[in-house]
């Protein structure tokens, strides 16, 4: 069957939930299904529960040491052991054990990945990249199933670039990111939208798994084409906040002169960049340490072919 991807079942499925432990959708849901995995369980398999960050999950801080979603490069996963290691680079190391090792045959089938973000990204559904078929055909089951959520497809690497979140351990990932959500709290309408979203995946891995085909699509992607940091004065500080126009404008359309930023003496600055762009992640409290203020994505419109499972 010309254009159709062909895969074997995927059996070994885990949701990941409090990679961030200020991020409270997956910490809530992975500690409930840690005592009671029933809603995880299909016919043909059985998802596993992982909190991924226990340290910072108990203190509700969104790590430890280090950013445990960016330690999971090839660099950091192949580097001998040392006592000097921050906690959360051992910790992937350890989830690389247990549910890889990345790129070999013995890595997990599929692993979510449970975010939240003080953005007003709605529900977004995060890819490394558009080639894996299996990773697309989820989100377009998603979309299909659940289109009062309105979900998104963000592709954070860009074109060449390494993935290094949690599910990059397995062959295939996702991620869910939810928002608008504070950090160390829990909103029950974005709680319920998670749980959701996973029993609405689970279910798309046991359609496939028992032989349903997925026909070929064509979809709207976001795709990262750069970082904005704020204005900052000479000694570093920042001297211009996010314009109140822009605020809460995810994946709405940025164009060049309009305004991005408002200093501190209420004089707005305005989009310089030659084509127009969508922002994503807007003043995503999580992101200030890391001096990005905003992201700028892309719109790409890609196709995806047949998937269906192998019959041997």
């Amino acid at each position: 069957m010309p254009g159709t991807v062909s895969v074997d079942p995927l059996l070994r499925v885990a949701v990941a939930g409090g990679t961030h432990g200020n991020e409270m959708s997956g910490v809530f849901l992975v500690k409930h299904w840690l005592k009671d995995s029933s809603q995880l369980e299909r016919d043909t398999f059985s998802a596993v529960p992982l909190l991924s960050n226990p340290k910072a999950s108990e203190k509700g801080v969104r790590y430890f040491e280090k950013d445990l979603n960016r330690c999971f490069t090839l660099d950091i996963l192949s580097s001998p052991d040392s006592p000097d290691d921050p906690y959360e680079v051992l910790r992937a190391k350890e989830i690389n054990r247990m549910f890889g090792p990345r790129g070999s045959a013995n890595a997990y089938d599929m692993v979510l990945d449970l975010h939240n973000t003080t953005s007003n990204m709605g529900v977004c559904l995060i890819v490394s990249g558009v080639q894996n078929a299996i990773e697309m055909h989820t989100c377009r089951y998603i979309q299909t199933r659940l289109p009062h959520f309105n979900p998104r497809i963000y592709v954070y690497a860009k074109p060449g670039g390494e993935s290094y979140s949690v599910d990059s351990v397995a062959t295939c990932g996702l991620g869910f990111e939810l928002g608008p959500q504070p950090q160390g709290v829990v909103r029950a309408d974005i709680l319920q939208k998670m749980k959701t979203l996973v029993e609405v995946t689970l279910d798309f891995i046991n359609h496939l798994n028992k032989g349903m085909e997925f026909p070929a699509f064509e979809t709207e992607t976001y795709q990262c084409a750069g970082q904005v940091d704020f204005p900052r004065s000479s000694d570093g500080e920042i001297s211009a906040v996010v314009h109140p126009s822009l605020q809460d404008k995810d994946f709405s359309l940025l164009r060049p002169g309009e305004p991005l930023f408002l200093s501190l003496d209420g004089q707005s600055i305005h989009y310089s960049g030659e084509k127009p762009l969508y922002p994503v992640f807007i003043n995503e409290a999580a992101y200030y340490e890391k001096k990005i203020a905003l992201i700028l994505a892309e719109k790409v419109r890609v196709s995806v072919p047949a998937l269906r499972r192998r019959t041997h």
